[in-house]
């Protein structure tokens, strides 16, 4: 049967509501399915039309990861939820220091949300894959009952290789090794903040999400022994390094002065109370590494688009504590904690 005969009336994307038919397994969903989901992830996996998928797995060392993305808003200066769950999934498979190959894409939505705003995830979140050639290869949609959902929330999984040779951790950090950072801290959160609550700046403070799989590439080529990449997304550099303290069993001395924090985040912050270490970000990473490697890997950093902000924050050393320690502006000490709440929910 033809589509046209199959769907005699197309999906009413300006004025049309996502209702229960569209998770019923029906025509309904199979419409919805077809000409929104379909036509925008379109690629030779998903074009199969199964409910998996089947693709080749490539010799060496695969790794997996599994994130769910409920940020609030949906749409956010910088990015949206679609993009979002993209660039969060592709990051978390590159800190393997792998090359990422495929995604998969889970979407609950309410009854009632807008086609035209789910149109307009839909297709952020397929050009954040296209651009990061890393496609969708098979998904599902779910409905639920008005009021028990916010609109929509999105699950991927992610799965790549490793290249030979490359095994970053977060348990390898040892004494002496350097920390580096590949730009400025906070952007992601504070633009989250700005927006939820129509917070007017005078310069547009825009989150930071972004693919991290070709800046890695280039870091891993650069320096294949690095001990440990990590994204510092929901509690910040501050938590993420606090993390990393513990898996490895070190401490760390990190330098305020040296942390990159953009003029208009740190002002925002301190009008907002919220410390930048602690505040998200979607399009950074953490790198330890020897210190005889530093030199090369913050140039190849800083030779990337994604990481000319790059900068040498601080050293790990040995301490049974496993305390990570700042050395403020002013010259004095102070530890750097976990945070013992949430400082900014629904940031990704």
């Amino acid at each position: 049967m033809t589509t046209a005969r199959l769907f005699p009336r197309k999906l009413d994307l300006a004025h049309g509501a996502v209702d229960m038919s569209h998770g019923s397994g029906g025509k309904a969903m199979a419409q919805l399915v077809r000409e929104l989901f379909a036509a925008a992830f379109a690629n030779p996996y998903l074009d199969q039309g199964n409910d998996q998928a089947a693709f080749d797995v490539p010799a060496g060392r695969m790794v997996a990861t599994t994130d769910g993305f409920v940020v609030s808003p949906l749409f956010f200066p910088g990015g949206d939820i679609g993009s979002l769950a993209v660039h969060g999934t592709v990051n978390d498979v590159a800190m393997a220091g792998a090359r990422p190959l495929y995604l998969t894409a889970g979407f609950i939505l309410e009854e009632g949300f807008p086609l035209a705003d789910l149109a307009r995830i839909v297709a952020s979140m397929a050009a954040a894959a296209r651009d990061a050639g890393v496609p969708v290869i098979t998904g599902d949609t779910k409905v639920v009952e008005r009021g028990k959902g916010d609109g929509v929330f999105i699950t991927t999984t992610g799965i790549g290789r490793v290249p030979d040779g490359v095994a970053p951790s977060g348990d390898r950090a040892r004494p002496g090794d350097a920390i580096l950072v590949s730009g400025t801290m906070g952007d992601h959160g504070v633009a989250i903040m700005s927006t939820r609550e129509n917070l007017g700046f005078e310069t547009a403070i825009v989150s930071d999400s972004a693919a991290l799989h070709t800046l890695v590439a280039d870091m891993v080529a650069a320096v294949p022994g690095v001990h440990v990449l990590r994204d510092p997304t929901r509690g910040g550099l501050a938590t993420t390094l606090n993390e990393i303290a513990h898996q490895s069993g070190v401490g760390m001395a990190i330098r305020e002065a040296d942390i990159p924090v953009r003029r208009e985040v740190a002002a925002a912050c301190e009008l907002l109370g919220l410390d930048p270490l602690y505040a998200a970000n979607e399009g950074k990473l953490i790198a330890i590494c020897a210190a005889a490697d530093a030199g090369r890997l913050l140039a190849a950093m800083r030779a990337h688009p994604l990481g000319r902000d790059a900068a040498a924050i601080g050293t790990v050393h040995e301490d049974a504590h496993r305390f990570v320690q700042m050395e403020t502006r002013f010259g004095g000490t102070r530890i750097v904690d976990w945070l013992s709440g949430e400082q900014l929910p629904r940031i990704c």
